[in-house]
């Protein structure tokens, strides 16, 4: 009976030089066993290994680019969570002639508010928070919440202010000391 190498030659399916080459891979092969020492890789076994190691590296780029877009997808969706907070819990309405200063960025800003209002931001009851150059007057409750997402965006909150004990023997007890001077 022929062996398969002869049956494929005569069925066309492969040429003499085809079969001389596997032939001599297969002697290599075994001459390797033989003697313990690895001789060059064949050419099929190197084309393997190439393609195993640039699936890993497209495997851990794809990655490494997912997680990017997802911190992307997750600092925006923060910023609009952020957003949202501000514009449903501003407080609207509160324009008056008393003048508070704060600064935000680089810049100082003037904002005029009723004398209520001015004193609950004073106490530390308000807050002021900024962001996309918009100043939103919010409860010291809604700062809170905006301070555990992005503490960056608080401009004004005041430590709530305890009623001063006063000393029997200051001879300025009977003078008010004011909380915020008018310039």
């Amino acid at each position: 009976m022929a062996s398969l190498q002869d049956q494929l030659l005569k069925a066309g399916l492969t040429t003499k030089q085809k079969a001389r080459q596997a032939n001599a891979d297969t002697r290599k092969k075994n001459k390797q066993k033989r003697s313990g020492v690895e001789h060059g890789a064949s050419l099929q076994e190197q084309v393997k290994k190439h393609l195993v190691v640039s699936k890993a590296d497209k495997l851990s780029k794809d990655t490494a680019l997912n997680d990017v877009k997802n911190s992307e997808i997750a600092n925006k969706e923060q910023q609009l969570r952020i957003n949202q907070i501000l514009e449903h819990h501003q407080i609207k309405g509160v324009k008056g002639e008393s003048e508070y200063n704060y600064t935000f960025g680089t810049k100082v800003k003037k904002l005029f508010l009723n004398t209520i209002t001015h004193k609950a931001l004073v106490n530390g009851r308000l807050a002021l928070c900024g962001l996309n150059e918009t100043t939103y007057l919010v409860t010291s409750e809604t700062a809170a919440k905006v301070a555990k997402l992005d503490s960056s965006i608080i401009l004004v909150q005041n430590d709530k202010v305890e009623a001063l004990e006063t000393n029997e023997d200051d001879p300025y007890a009977d003078y008010q000391i004011p909380d915020d001077l008018m310039w």
